[in-house]
């Protein structure tokens, strides 16, 4: 590869085969709720994880081993980390459109109120609350250990990575336990399918950012950042920061105002 002040990737098979697992994924889950079996979606599955880790592997060499990240890839990067946010704060926008269509004007079918008859919402100030409590708490674990790393100080910014990684993972319990005893389904209505939907999606973000996370606590265990060279960890930050704000406008509007 010819060093260049822009970013020219080498020929990948990652593209490819995220794609097919990604198709392989959903095909197969959709033919397994369906009664057939998940040999097709745990295939999907396992090539999602096998092109992650291979990904990973390469973009984690280029950056610190082949010294390919300079100045103008690192602001070029950070562009595209910005507009991919960017592109996720629409697609949550679509969710929360659907959820005040819904619950601002109630149809007759939903019984002219909100939340509709007959279901029993979930009390904001129980594991709600505790999940709120959580991911502010997350929040300020991942700064604390942004800090540490532009300080040259690694114990503390593996220390701060860890917390939040046990944060993340703790919400990610809760969620799913929330989810196994909540009184109403996602068959329920405009009212189950917006808020499995929403809240499923920002779960599924929160898993997401946890490997983000997870590989950063790797690396900088193993000395791949400095105090000025640092960006992967940046990346998971501002994407972790942004799960944060969603949740609360999740919170705020969903489980307080929608209850």
């Amino acid at each position: 590869m010819i060093r260049t002040p822009f970013h020219l990737v080498e020929f990948s098979p990652w593209p490819l085969t995220g794609s097919i697992g990604a198709l392989f994924l959903t095909s197969g889950s959709a033919g397994w709720f369906h009664g057939y079996s998940y040999s097709v979606s745990l295939l999907g599955f396992f090539l999602i994880i096998s092109t992650m880790i291979q990904w990973w592997r390469d973009v984690t060499r280029e950056a610190t081993f082949q010294g390919f990240h300079t100045e103008k890839v690192s602001s070029g990067l950070r562009w595209g980390m910005i507009l991919f946010i960017t592109s996720e704060v629409c697609f949550f926008f679509a969710f929360f459109w659907a959820y005040f269509h819904s619950s601002l004007a109630p149809t007759l079918e939903l019984g002219g109120c909100w939340p509709p008859i007959g279901v029993d919402p979930l009390n904001p100030f129980q594991v709600p609350l505790l999940n709120t409590a959580v991911l502010l708490a997350s929040g300020v674990t991942v700064t604390w250990a942004h800090h540490a790393l532009m300080e040259g100080n690694k114990e503390g910014g593996t220390q701060g990575l860890l917390m939040t990684v046990i944060l993340g993972v703790y919400f990610t319990i809760l969620q799913a336990g929330e989810y196994y005893e909540a009184p109403f389904t996602i068959a329920d209505g405009a009212y189950g399918s917006t808020f499995f939907v929403a809240t499923g999606f920002h779960g599924l973000h929160v898993l997401i950012g946890t490997t983000f996370l997870i590989v950063c606590l790797i690396r900088a265990a193993s000395d791949h950042f400095s105090t000025t060279h640092h960006f992967g960890f940046e990346a998971a930050a501002w994407y972790w920061h942004f799960v944060d704000v969603v949740w609360l406008f999740l919170y705020l509007s969903i489980y307080w105002w929608g209850s």
